[in-house]
């Protein structure tokens, strides 16, 4: 587990380690990527966090993956799997709705 965006908890697995140059893949399911490699990874943050993928939105496409004040992940986001939406709604929100 690290931290995403802030004070947002986020779980991951990795999907697939990659050469950095060629794209091409080299370990499915690894258990583990060191300094310097590329892998895909599937990110679950824990609370509802605002991200689009790169392509269509560059700055809610990035993100940082912080481990006890240290980064160990940078990256862009590629897909997005939408959850079910959960929690209070604002008043703001429901203003809005209704209009």
């Amino acid at each position: 587990t690290g931290r995403l965006h802030g004070d947002r908890t986020v779980s991951w697995s990795i999907k697939v380690k990659m050469d950095k140059r060629s794209g091409k893949t080299i370990e499915e399911n690894s258990k583990s990527i060191k300094t310097g490699e590329a892998s895909m990874c599937a990110l679950k943050p824990t609370k509802s966090t605002v991200v689009e993928t790169f392509k269509e939105y560059a700055h809610l496409g990035q993100f940082t993956v912080r481990d006890m004040k240290q980064t160990v992940a940078v990256g862009v986001v590629k897909s997005v799997t939408k959850g079910e939406a959960s929690g209070k709604t604002t008043k703001s929100a429901q203003k809005a709705g209704k209009k």
